[in-house]
C-alpha cells in the first residue's frame, strides 16, 4: 500500500492574502474556506488532489518563527512548476526575494520566503 499525501496544515497571519498569492504563483484554486477552530479561520488551497490549509487562529497568533534546528519544525515545501523562470518574475513581482539557486537532479530550483517566513522551493524538472 502506497500512501498519497492529501494536505499540509500552516498557520499563517493572514489566510486570504496567503491564499490570493498562491492562486498567482502556482495556479492553484480555493477549495474551501471559513469559519475554523479556536475562533480562527481556515482557507483550503490546491488542486482536486492535494490542497494546503492556511489556518490562523485570529489575533492570538504566536509569530515567533522556528528555524531548520528546531526539532518537528516545517523547514519548507517543494511546488512543481512548468516554467521556473516565469514563476521566479512572478514571485519577485509578488515582493519576495529569491536564492539558493541550484541546478541538480532531478531538475532546477529557487527557494523563497513569504511574509509569515514559511519557505518554498520551487522546482522545475527536465
Amino acid at each position: 500500500m502506497t500512501g498519497t499525501l492529501e494536505h499540509a496544515n500552516f498557520t499563517v497571519t493572514d489566510p486570504v492574502a496567503t491564499a490570493s498569492w498562491m492562486t498567482r504563483l502556482f495556479g492553484w484554486n480555493i477549495r474551501w474556506q471559513g469559519a475554523a477552530m479556536a475562533g480562527g479561520f481556515t482557507v483550503h488551497i490546491g488542486s482536486k488532489d492535494s490542497y494546503i490549509a492556511l489556518y490562523t487562529p485570529g489575533p492570538d497568533v504566536d509569530t515567533s518563527r522556528p528555524g531548520y534546528q528546531t526539532v518537528g519544525c516545517l523547514n519548507h515545501i517543494g511546488v512543481v512548476v512548468p516554467d521556473l523562470d516565469a514563476t521566479e518574475a512572478a514571485v519577485k513581482a509578488e515582493g519576495f526575494e529569491t536564492g539558493n539557486h541550484a541546478d541538480y537532479e532531478p531538475g532546477r530550483r529557487f527557494y523563497f520566503h513569504d511574509a509569515d517566513g514559511l519557505e518554498y522551493e520551487v522546482v522545475q524538472y527536465g
